[in-house]
């Protein structure tokens, strides 16, 4: 009794705390689900507001906020191509970790171009704004260069897929159309050549018979009157013999 209820015990306690680290993963999971939320809501709201500035604020800032607005369009879309592909392409996590390192680039960038917005001597600002181009335009450019690669090598794929497929289906669309017809028929024109021979022999010698013993009568009757037309039997298709015109 005292081994059951021990059994039981322990039951309950590993129930129990199955219950809290469930509950401790839900609470992290809905945790990580309302930052990513916030920090997307943050980011949308942010590019909005330099979307605005680069439109509509001339000079240095409208400048600066043109290049973190090209910096974070490029360097978001990359990130999203080369995390979609990896998925399916374990050849992009090579290109997946050198874009990790090309981040912390484009991070220390957009914070320098971030504090340079708050900077009040706009002529120091306007002198450091060629290298700072020169920066983001390296930066962008292999961001760019990385997801087009991508992009293209998928592509790729599809394609090789696509052409594999079709070959295989014009080889099935082959098979099909290719069919044998058997049958236990005979071919016309060579069906029975034994019965015909026997019709042929049993004909021959009728014939013989029939004319060496009916011959020299008919010879005789048909010399002394003339056959009636009438009379005679003949195919149904052949046509009626037509009678002669006197002039």
């Amino acid at each position: 009794m005292e081994a059951v209820i021990l059994i039981l015990g322990l039951l309950f306690f590993a129930f129990v705390a199955l219950g809290v680290y469930a509950g401790v993963k839900a609470i992290g999971a809905a945790k990580r689900g309302v930052d990513r939320t916030i920090t997307q809501a943050r980011r949308t709201v942010e590019e909005t507001a330099l979307r605005a500035k680069s439109y509509g604020q001339a000079g240095v800032g409208g400048e600066l906020a043109q290049l973190r607005l090209a910096l974070r369009t490029s360097m978001r879309a990359t990130q999203e191509a080369l995390r979609a592909g990896a998925a399916e392409d374990a050849s992009l996590s090579e290109s997946l970790g050198l874009f990790q390192r090309l981040s912390v680039h484009g991070r220390e960038l957009d914070e320098e171009l971030k504090k340079l917005e708050r900077e009040p001597d706009r002529a120091t600002v306007a002198s450091l704004l060629p290298s700072l181009k020169q920066r983001t335009e390296r930066i962008t450019h292999s961001a760019d260069s990385l997801r087009w690669a991508a992009r293209d090598r998928a592509r790729q794929f599809i394609d090789d897929d696509l052409d594999a497929l079709n070959a295989q289906i014009d080889v099935e669309a082959g098979a099909l159309r290719h069919w044998t017809v058997e049958t236990d028929e005979p071919v016309r024109g060579q069906s029975r050549p034994q019965a015909d021979a026997s019709e042929q022999g049993q004909g021959q010698g009728n014939g013989q018979g029939n004319g060496q013993g009916n011959g020299p009568a008919d010879g005789v009757a048909q010399a002394i009157t003339a056959p009636d037309p009438r009379l005679q039997t003949g195919y149904p298709w052949q046509k009626a013999a037509r009678p002669e015109t006197t002039n």
